[in-house]
């Protein structure tokens, strides 16, 4: 049983993984779709999203922009990442199962938030919260 997860908003795949305040969990048996829900991260962001997501079982994620520090957190969790996404998440999935989903594995985002920090996604550690999924 393999868990994908996807950043959601609304259907669709959302665009800022450190923003994300849900994800869409897939899990995939034998290369076949068995079953999905939507897990809220209760207001968790930046680092600690690839701790959540590592609670949850998740193998892959898939996702819109994505920071450095996040990447790294993501890859020490083992979990394998699919960068530059946008559309509907479950045709998303589908297409990965397929073989034929277009990411960007180069995808970065920088920015600044609100007060004036500009940082990358991702580079604070934030404790988990004992998230459920």
């Amino acid at each position: 049983m393999m868990k994908i997860a996807v950043t959601y908003e609304n259907g669709q795949v959302f665009q800022h993984f450190g923003h994300t305040q849900q994800f869409k969990l897939y899990e995939v048996e034998n290369g076949e779709l068995v079953s999905s829900w939507v897990v809220d991260t209760n207001g968790s962001g930046h680092g600690a999203l690839a701790g959540f997501l590592r609670e949850c079982g998740a193998e892959v994620l898939i996702c819109g922009g994505i920071g450095g520090g996040a990447r790294n957190a993501l890859a020490q969790a083992g979990i394998q990442l699919y960068p530059g996404v946008s559309g509907d998440a479950d045709a998303q999935v589908a297409a990965l199962l397929a073989g034929s989903l277009q990411y960007d594995p180069n995808t970065v985002c920088a920015h600044h938030h609100n007060h004036g920090e500009g940082h990358n996604c991702g580079a604070h550690g934030h404790d988990c919260g004992g998230h459920r999924c």
